[in-house]
């Protein structure tokens, strides 16, 4: 399996609501990650992910644009849920197939943005 596929296969499974089985597969044990919101560790990333599962269960996940370079993943997609559109880049590092380190961001998408190119 390609870094680019680790990490589509992480978003999807983790956006479809399998936030388990996609860190027990794709997550290396020393993973670390640079949300402001939670504890740099593993676990806490997976408990927030699995909360917001349960909060959000209806949000649509759509990849739009995916970018390697050597061990560096970066994806941008866009969430769906609760009347709200979000663009979101997620860049991982990968080693021996599993995500050791990850940064996101996101930005909630307006609809009276002036841009005529949009966001996507």
């Amino acid at each position: 399996m390609t870094n680019t596929q680790v990490a589509e296969s992480f978003l999807n499974s983790a956006a479809m609501g399998d936030v388990q089985e996609a860190y027990d597969r794709y997550v290396s044990p020393d993973f670390i990650h640079h949300n402001q919101y939670f504890k740099g560790d593993r676990q806490s990333l997976l408990d927030a992910m699995k909360e917001a599962s349960k909060t959000s269960p209806n949000k649509s996940f759509k990849i739009k644009k995916v970018i390697q370079e050597g061990s560096s993943v970066a994806t941008y997609s866009e969430v769906i849920q609760n009347d709200m559109s979000i663009v979101v880049v997620h860049i991982f590092k990968i080693e021996n197939g599993k995500i050791v380190e990850l940064w996101d961001v996101g930005q909630v998408i307006s609809p009276d943005s002036p841009n005529e190119n949009g966001l996507f």
